[in-house]
């Protein structure tokens, strides 16, 4: 039986649309459960909508704490029963509840080299450093911000005389590559979190899986 995902989202979508594609053409083993957001006007809703994936919304501005609007979106997910939860441009700092709630369960992908540059503003930071490679990746989540174990990453060469925004689309490309591969190694039992790591075909994986682009 396929692994029951469901995809977190808040804005286009356009991971979410790399994972409906990758199912499509029967390259992963995913049963899209349902696609949630907290913002109504999310494009990629429309995308899920399309693809005949069924969708929610519960928008955080009406709830008072964090945790809050966290127990009432696992309420919805719940009743979808998944085995995957795949953050893909979910703009929410998830509360230490959620990530307990859905231990293991929780995939996130960064775009930065982690543990190099965790939090925002990825692209500008790599260019200021002057750093040769960057990239992507995919990792289980933990109440550690960007911190949790890393699963696999895409990494390019950095061109020289790019801006931050031309170099923020050549990583989306890679993005739109690994992470469905790295949701499937997870479905497929290949990667799995336990006691607080990762482990890649039953070896613990201190450094992820990397994958090099053009």
């Amino acid at each position: 039986m396929a692994c029951r995902a469901a995809i977190l989202i808040s804005g286009s979508g356009t991971n979410l649309q790399a994972f409906i594609d990758r199912v499509a053409a029967g390259a992963l083993d995913l049963d899209l459960r349902l696609v949630f957001s907290n913002r109504p006007a999310a494009f990629g809703l429309e995308r899920a909508r399309q693809a005949g994936i069924p969708t929610a919304c519960i928008e955080h501005g009406e709830f008072e704490d964090r945790e809050s609007f966290d127990r009432a979106v696992a309420d919805v997910l719940d009743e979808f029963d998944p085995d995957l939860i795949v953050l893909a441009g979910f703009m929410r700092i998830l509360s230490p509840w959620f990530v307990g709630h859905y231990e293991g369960k929780i995939l996130n992908i960064h775009p930065a080299l982690l543990p190099k540059y965790p939090g925002l503003n990825t692209h500008r930071r790599v260019l200021e450093a002057g750093d040769k490679w960057h990239g992507s990746t995919v990792h289980f989540v933990t109440e550690e911000l960007d911190g949790g174990p890393r699963i696999l990453q895409g990494r390019l060469r950095v061109c020289d005389g790019e801006t931050a925004e031309q170099l923020q689309h050549r990583v989306q490309a890679v993005e739109h590559r690994i992470y469905p591969e790295a949701a499937g190694l997870v479905a497929s039992g290949r990667a799995v979190y336990r006691d607080g790591e990762a482990l890649i075909d039953g070896q613990p994986a201190s450094d992820p899986i990397v994958q090099t682009f053009d």
